[in-house]
C-alpha cells in the first residue's frame, strides 16, 4: 500500500509541468486525483497516466480564477470520490513587465491566478472540511488533511519585472500562515513550497535569436531564459543546476504524508540552495 492509499487530492494546473509531476507522485502513492488544466487534452493524458498506476482520476478543467471554479472543483471531487484530503494550489504562469509599463490587465491576471484562485478554492472547501472533521471527532477519529500552496522565491525576495507575480506569491505565504491558524482546530495542515529555478516549459533555455511563447487565456506570452544566460543562472544555485519537476513534486509530497501531521504554517524553499528569507 502507498502512503496515500484511500486519499483524494485536488491539484490545480496539473496537466503539465510541476503540477503533472505532483499529480503523478501523489497517485503513485495511492491517491485519487482531480486533475485541472485550462485545456482538456493535457488533463486527459494525465488521467490516463494516473489510471495506469492503478488508481483513479477525474478532470475539472478551466480557469482557476473563474468565480465558479472553486465550488465546481470541490463538487467534482466529492461527486467522483466522496472526500477531499489534499489540495495543492499549483496553477500559475508569469506575465512580466517593470512596474511603470505594467498594465492593469497584467497585474489583475497574475494576482487573480496566483492569489485569488487559491482563496476561492480553499473557501469552497471549508464547509466540507468542517463537517468531515466534526463527524470524525464525534466518532473518535483523528484524520489530518493537507493544503499545500505554491509560492516562489520571487515572493520571498522579489524579482525585477515581477511586481505582480512577486506580490501574489508573497500573499500566498501570508494566506498559508493565516489558514494554518484558522484551520488547525480541524486538523488541516496548511503549508507552502516556494520554488526557485525548476525546469519547465516556462523556464527552458532559448537559443539566441529565438522566441518561445505560450498561449494562456488567449494571450500569447513570451517564456524561457536566453541560452547565453544559462551559465549565470546555474552559478546562482549552490547545487549548480536547475531542479527537475520530479524534485519539485517531492517537496510538495513531503507536506502530504502522515509524517508531516504536526507541521503547519511553514514555507520551505525548493531551490537547490538558492533563495531564503
Amino acid at each position: 500500500m502507498g502512503t496515500l492509499e484511500g486519499k483524494v487530492a485536488i491539484v490545480t494546473g496539473s496537466g503539465r509541468g510541476i503540477g503533472r509531476a505532483v499529480a503523478l507522485k501523489l497517485a503513485s502513492q495511492g491517491a485519487k486525483v482531480v486533475v485541472n488544466d485550462l485545456d482538456v487534452d493535457p488533463a486527459e493524458e494525465v488521467i490516463a497516466e494516473i489510471r495506469a498506476l492503478g488508481t483513479d482520476a477525474v478532470a475539472c478543467c478551466g480557469n482557476v480564477a473563474a468565480a465558479d471554479f472553486g465550488e465546481r472543483c470541490v463538487k467534482t471531487a466529492l461527486d467522483a470520490f466522496g472526500r477531499i484530503d489534499i489540495i495543492v494550489n499549483n496553477a500559475g504562469y508569469t506575465w512580466d513587465n517593470v512596474i511603470q509599463r505594467m498594465s492593469d490587465e497584467q497585474w489583475d491576471a497574475i494576482i487573480d491566478c496566483h492569489l485569488k484562485a487559491p482563496f476561492l478554492l480553499l473557501r469552497a472547501a471549508y464547509p466540507y472540511f468542517k463537517e468531515a472533521h466534526k463527524q470524525e471527532a464525534e466518532a473518535g477519529q483523528e484524520v489530518f488533511r493537507k493544503v499545500v500552496n505554491i509560492s516562489s522565491i520571487a515572493g520571498t525576495q522579489g524579482n525585477v519585472g515581477q511586481a505582480n507575480y512577486s506580490s501574489a506569491k508573497a500573499g500566498v505565504i501570508g494566506m498559508t500562515k493565516t489558514l494554518s491558524k484558522e484551520w488547525g482546530r480541524m486538523l488541516v495542515n496548511v503549508n507552502c513550497v516556494a520554488f526557485a529555478a525548476i525546469e519547465t516549459r516556462l523556464t527552458q533555455f532559448v537559443p539566441a535569436g529565438e522566441v518561445k511563447t505560450v498561449t494562456v487565456e488567449g494571450r500569447e506570452l513570451r517564456v524561457g531564459i536566453p541560452e547565453e544566460k544559462a551559465a549565470a543562472a546555474a552559478a546562482q544555485i549552490p547545487m549548480g543546476r536547475m531542479g527537475t519537476i520530479e524534485e519539485a513534486a517531492g517537496s510538495v509530497y513531503m507536506f502530504c504524508i502522515p509524517e508531516s501531521n504536526y507541521v503547519t504554517g511553514q514555507t520551505i524553499i525548493c531551490g537547490g540552495g538558492r533563495g531564503g528569507f
